[in-house]
């Protein structure tokens, strides 16, 4: 009888291969500790104030901050008083990058955040819920000499949120600042071009209240976020590497799971699709982000994590809950207390103790249920309804942004209460299913320590081969253990970074290590599983077996196989745990 090879490989082996896998998880971790860069990095910006000195704006002049092509600006407002300016002719330019430095494709993307910084006046303070309305064009060029090209323009809203920390309002203030929040402004998929250009107006419009109540706005700030170019080409390496492994391992068990003489079961097809998940996870397709304008590689990018955690997440469940369906397979197995068929040449017949109370119908309906999909819907329904409700919040954003980059969900209240709520709701969900998959364990485990109790009525192999059966599977669920642990810190600090980005807040710092560290613990768990759980090429068989037999406490011989031979024959199920706690032996 065939077992998988996480039985039926020696421990010497096991260790072995135990061993390079955990080099290959601190190799990853030193590829991100050592070699590549901080994830991503923040560039402070000054906006210029430019001077339109045509009457009727014109959207397709643009206004460079510095170099030849410099714009006449002032330094303040009060020297725009001086000279008779009005607000309307003010235009901020913000030229990225900064001057002597250009922006790469291995920047991946773009985020900015605004800050106004504001003047406090007695005559001219902030009203309670003011909006600033805000005229801003975005372009692109790729040498310092040709012309710039229109990328995106739009009319945005943003409400201020700011607070005077002086103790008492009064004219010995005035000039002081607010303290205002940062504000999301605008976020870019691609970065294909070397240098960017950002005009702002402020419109004032008194009849429509446009602009009006924000009190003395006296300079526009942003701060720049994009991904680090050295990181980028190590993420690429890493999936580059990871690719062809995962896609090998994946042939290779699939392979000796169809050479097997019955049908796949429910955890060797559901093994399959986590490698399938984990394969078209780490198809480096970004390799064309860095020679084609491919804003949607960051919806692509999300919706492929987002496939990605619904599998595994899954696949926790259902690995855990075939584990425990209630048979009796373990309970036949007892020696001496009644005549039961070890091997083809010991005993020809078995015959169950009546005293078990066993019915032959509860076998069939255990095994009817255990592999169905279907039984799993209260455990991996929630899980699919909150992947769907993730892609619905980055479609809300980020599928907008693709024609509208200064959109943001984070702009509004209402959506910022949403957002913050989506979030902590996550965050929390993720807690509580770590702590279900916990429970599931801890169930899985009492259930092989009752089972385990019938060890001692076994003759000495056989209790030493169940021993270290149960020892490695204990093992492996204790590194699943760890292993969703992980993920779900990784999970919950990628959505607070991620909140936080957008509202400007600080950002929980995580180095690169954690992230090539978790993206290659992800990809060594795949094919650990994928390897232990394939079908082993030995199989307990008749020609080259080695048969021990022992005498019961009633007289009766029984003996035992535990040699193996080299055909894949085995019509249970992948392992002897697998069948030992839900399976019940055949009469």
């Amino acid at each position: 009888m065939a077992g998988a090879i996480i039985e039926n490989m020696s421990t010497k082996k096991l260790v072995i291969v135990g061993v390079i896998l955990l080099l290959f998880q601190a190799f990853a971790f030193m590829v991100g500790g050592l070699i590549a860069p901080s994830p991503a990095t923040a560039v402070h910006y000054l906006a210029t104030k430019c001077v339109d000195t045509v009457k009727k704006p014109q959207q397709t002049k643009w206004f460079m901050p510095w170099g030849p092509n410099q714009c006449d600006n002032i330094q303040s407002f009060d020297e725009a008083m001086a000279k008779g300016i009005e607000a309307n002719n003010i235009v901020f330019a913000v030229h990225i990058p900064l001057p002597n430095k250009e922006m790469s494709p291995w920047f991946q993307f773009m985020l900015f955040i605004l800050q106004f910084d504001i003047a406090f006046k007695m005559y001219n303070q902030i009203a309670d819920g003011a909006l600033v309305h805000i005229d801003v064009g975005l372009a692109y060029r790729d040498d310092m000499n040709s012309e710039w090209t229109e990328m995106a323009h739009s009319l945005e809203q943003r409400k201020l949120s700011c607070n005077f920390t002086a103790t008492k309002v009064t004219h010995e203030n005035e000039g002081r600042h607010y303290e205002c929040d940062l504000l999301p402004f605008m976020e870019v998929g691609s970065v294909a071009h070397k240098y960017y250009l950002l005009n702002i107006r402020l419109p004032v419009n008194e009849r429509k209240k446009i602009n009006v109540g924000i009190a003395e706005i006296r300079d526009i700030r942003l701060v720049g976020i994009h991904q680090n170019g050295g990181f980028t080409k190590v993420w690429f390496a890493m999936k580059t590497v990871l690719t062809p492994s995962i896609l090998i391992i994946m042939i290779w068990y699939w392979r000796r799971i169809t050479l097997m003489s019955r049908p796949p079961v429910l955890l060797e097809k559901v093994i399959l699709a986590l490698g399938i998940s984990m394969t078209f996870i780490n198809i480096p397709v970004e390799w064309f982000s860095v020679g084609f304008n491919w804003t949607w590689m960051l919806l692509f990018g999300d919706i492929r994590q987002g496939i990605f955690y619904s599998m595994l997440l899954s696949f926790w469940i259902i690995f855990c809950g075939e584990h425990l369906m209630e048979t009796e397979f373990f309970e036949t197995l007892v020696l001496g207390r009644g005549e039961l068929k070890m091997c083809d040449l010991c005993v020809p017949a078995i015959k169950i103790l009546p005293k078990l109370g066993r019915h032959s119908t509860k076998k069939s309906q255990d095994q009817t249920e255990r592999n169905r999909f279907s039984i799993y819907w209260k455990q991996v329904g929630p899980i699919v309804f909150g992947s769907f409700c993730l892609f619905i919040f980055d479609m809300c954003e980020r599928g907008v942004q693709l024609k509208n980059p200064f959109y943001s969900i984070w702009a509004s209240d209402i959506g910022t209460e949403l957002a913050m709520a989506f979030i902590i709701v996550a965050g929390i969900c993720a807690c509580l299913y770590f702590l279900f998959l916990c429970f599931m364990v801890f169930q899985v485990f009492r259930n092989i320590s009752g089972k385990r109790m019938s060890l001692p009525a076994m003759s000495k192999a056989r209790q030493l081969h169940y021993e270290g059966l149960i020892f490695r599977f204990k093992f492996l669920m204790l590194v699943t253990l760890a292993c969703a642990a992980l993920t779900v810190i990784f999970f919950i600090i990628s959505q607070v970074n991620e909140g936080h980005w957008h509202r400007g807040e600080h950002m929980v710092q995580v180095n690169s290590a954690f992230f090539t560290g978790i993206y290659g613990m992800w990809n060594l768990y795949v094919f650990a599983i994928m390897f232990l759980y394939a079908p082993s090429h030995k199989h307990y068989g008749d020609e080259q077996s080695s048969i021990q037999c022992i005498t019961g406490d009633a007289g009766v011989n029984s003996c035992e196989d535990i040699q193996p031979t080299t055909t894949i024959t085995h019509v249970d199920g992948p392992t002897e745990i697998y069948k030992m706690i839900g399976q019940e032996a055949q009469e």
